[in-house]
């Protein structure tokens, strides 16, 4: 009996506990069914918190971790400022008798408040020297560097050139950290590449991309400037504003170039960015260390891009390289055999197929130095050593004047500093003080009163106050000049 008691509970215990574990199992499948059902109408979004390590491994040339480390201690962020500047009504040469009857104010606006501007620059130096955009600095008040470890310090304009859109700034410092140039020549096409800058005021900010093009003409600097070089490294790496001026490296952490401009119809990235090649940033930054001026030479010959129509209306055999359409009268091409309808196809060894590409291969050199020009001509290839020469068909170089101030009748004339040319975009001046104690004080004019001309003659330096002024004899003579905020201003002064 009690035999088959045992039996009989082992049997009900086994279905009972067959039993509970398939309602248990319908019952979470049914709670699975439920959860899953209303993530989908209600997904639930939670913070990740959990903090783990990865040990992964990037194969070296894949990943941007020494890149980043190299290159973004040495890019700064450049603050700028605008003061509001008061400007004129309009200038003739009346302006100084009306000025006479209605007093100093007469066409003079209400200045506007001061404006902030930023970007991006790249210590090359350890003593100080940075490289930026001139379009980050150009006509700024006041330039002040944010580094890396958060220092604030002033800077100094010591040259700049708009027709390549580069500047060099100074900084009272030393033992900075600083990015080495690489050569811009060997990028490849699809190369990986890094861009360190300020976007939106986010300091050492890191973005990466390839290098989506070279020789890359977006014609924007060309306009109102035909001197423009533009040759330009395309990149898919984010580029906003506040970027200009910072560093384009490749994965050694080498400069490769400036970034400068991006492909936008809203201000903000949409896909490309634009840099100006190392190349050409090394040769335009030396001509401002060594000459304190850009030293341009130029080929002699207005050129154009071929295309198939053209090259078919021209019986072209090529359509890779530059057209020559003229030369010009004393020019090294025109020296060295160059004529109309020929075709250069490369310069020193380095292949051309567009007119950026050649533009940029001249831009390296300067006024005197000899470039082995390959070109066709009626289809068959030939060879020609031009001479490059500067825009007045010399091979002088041009070196910033060491102008010293002068006095003459009780006033002193001054130099006009580099960052003062730059702010209100003009070649060359005198500013006069010492006004109250000199012959000019009747004409109105005021103490910081930048001279610029004197009647037709150009004012370049403080010698030339004096020169063009004592070769007037008698008459009345106008002074030409602007104030340090912009104002326009004319002055007569008589001579007997």
């Amino acid at each position: 009996m009690k035999t088959k008691q045992f039996i009989l509970g082992v049997a009900l215990s086994a279905v009972l506990g067959g039993s509970v574990a398939v309602g248990s199992y319908k019952l979470l499948e049914d709670g699975s069914i439920v959860s899953i059902e209303q993530q989908q109408q209600n997904p639930i979004v939670r913070y990740t918190s959990d903090m783990r390590s990865s040990n992964a491994i990037v194969p070296e040339g894949l990943n941007f971790i020494k890149a980043a480390q190299v290159s973004t201690p040495a890019v700064v962020h450049v603050m700028t400022e605008y003061s509001g500047r008061a400007t004129a009504r309009g200038n003739s040469p009346m302006d100084p008798f009306l000025r006479e009857f209605f007093g100093d104010g007469f066409g003079e606006r209400a200045p506007r408040g001061p404006q902030m501007g930023s970007g991006s620059g790249v210590i090359i130096a350890s003593n100080g020297y940075i490289v930026t955009n001139n379009h980050v600095i150009d006509k700024a008040d006041k330039i002040e560097v944010v580094m890396d470890d958060k220092r604030r310090l002033t800077a100094t304009l010591v040259g700049s050139d708009p027709t390549t859109d580069i500047a060099l700034l100074k900084v009272d410092a030393d033992k900075l950290p600083t990015v080495r140039y690489g050569n811009s020549d060997d990028l490849q096409i699809g190369e990986w590449v890094i861009a360190v800058g300020n976007p939106m005021n986010l300091t050492s900010t890191v973005t990466a991309g390839i290098v989506s093009a070279k020789g890359r003409n977006i014609d924007i600097l060309r306009r109102g400037n035909d001197m423009a070089i533009e040759s330009f490294i395309q990149t898919d790496a984010a580029v906003n504003p506040g970027n200009s001026g910072g560093a384009l490296v490749n994965l050694n952490g080498d400069l490769v170039g400036i970034n400068t401009a991006i492909a936008s119809q809203t201000g903000s990235f949409a896909g490309y960015s634009f840099a100006v090649p190392s190349a050409i940033v090394s040769k335009v930054v030396d001509d401002l260390l060594k000459y304190g001026e850009v030293q341009r030479a130029l080929l002699g010959a207005s050129i154009r891009e071929i295309d198939a129509s053209f090259a078919k209306e021209q019986n072209l055999k090529t359509l890779n390289g530059v057209y020559i359409n003229d030369v010009t009268e004393n020019s090294g091409a025109k020296e060295a055999g160059l004529q109309s309808g020929d075709v250069i196809v490369a310069i020193n060894g380095a292949r051309v197929g567009k007119s950026s590409e050649l533009l940029e291969q001249i831009a390296r050199y300067r006024p005197g130095d000899k470039v082995k020009v390959d070109y066709l001509r009626a289809g068959k290839e030939r060879t020609a050593n031009v001479t490059l020469k500067n825009l007045n068909n010399s091979v002088e170089l041009v070196k910033r004047s060491n102008a010293e101030p002068i006095k003459f009748d009780g006033a002193t004339f001054e130099p006009v500093s580099r960052q003062e040319l730059s702010k209100l975009g003009i070649t060359g001046g005198a500013k006069i003080t010492d006004v109250s104690d000199s012959e000019f004080r009747d004409t109105g004019m005021k103490d910081g009163f930048i001279i610029t001309k004197i009647d037709r003659f150009q004012v370049k330096e403080p010698a030339d106050v004096e020169r063009h002024l004592k070769n007037v004899d008698s008459g009345v003579v106008y002074i030409e000049g602007v104030y340090p905020d912009g104002l326009r201003a004319y002055y007569p002064i008589g001579k007997e």
